[in-house]
């Protein structure tokens, strides 16, 4: 959403298919979750009487006009996609296959993973950490607004102090919020490292991509 206070700014959207071509052009396999706090947060519904669970859906319907926009400005740079939603709706995507997924990755089409896990109660970084371990992907790029993961909110103190490295461990033990609880643990069982870097500035996710240190890396191994 940009500056406004919701919706589609056009600017950062076409910010991150630029950023996602960029990846592309590297030959490497992208997959993408998207939110939909920009549209609906199924934890904001009980403010409005909105119950629980179908809170939870109407977020996971943002995140499929998410993808969308992101699938229409990435066609319209020349990069084909795939998008996937949780919920079924064949008019509009396709229902996620695990090896239909990843036979579109084998085919150099970029993943735009919509509607969450389809269960109410699971989080977005949920959805990229099942999806990410189910495709076995390499890393979870997680695009933040900030540099990476400090000790406390820089938005808040700017004399926080970033974290180049971290393990899991460090992470529990520090009480970090990296990702909800779920997601988290689902990388640190499978050993599957999380970089968090931010997403606004242009050509960070190139940077690490060509292995760049470039926000925080979040991983099992202590030497990394």
């Amino acid at each position: 959403m940009g500056d406004q206070p919701y919706g589609i700014n056009p600017e950062m959207l076409q910010h991150y298919a630029n950023e996602i071509k960029e990846l592309r052009e590297l030959g490497i396999e992208i997959a993408i979750v998207i939110g939909g706090g920009n549209i609906f947060r199924g934890l904001q519904a009980s403010h409005s009487g909105i119950e629980r669970v179908q809170g939870d859906y109407m977020g996971m319907l943002a995140t499929v006009i998410n993808g969308m926009a992101l699938q229409s400005a990435l066609e319209g740079m020349g990069v084909y996609t795939r998008l996937i939603s949780a919920i079924e709706m064949r008019e509009i995507a396709e229902p996620y296959i695990r090896r239909r997924a990843i036979r579109h990755l084998e085919k150099k089409r970029v993943l735009i993973f919509s509607a969450g896990t389809g269960s109410p109660y699971f989080t977005t970084d949920s959805a990229a950490a099942l999806r990410a371990n189910e495709i076995q992907a390499d890393v979870i790029l997680k695009g933040t607004r900030v540099d990476g993961i400090y000790e406390r909110d820089p938005e808040k103190d700017p004399t926080a102090q970033m974290y180049g490295t971290l393990t899991f461990d460090q992470v529990i033990r520090m009480d970090l919020q990296v990702m909800d609880m779920t997601a988290f643990t689902l990388c640190k069982e499978n050993k599957l490292p999380i970089v968090v870097f931010n997403v606004l500035e242009s050509g960070n996710l190139k940077r690490i991509a060509i292995g760049e240190r470039v926000g925080t890396l979040v991983s099992s191994d202590e030497t990394v």
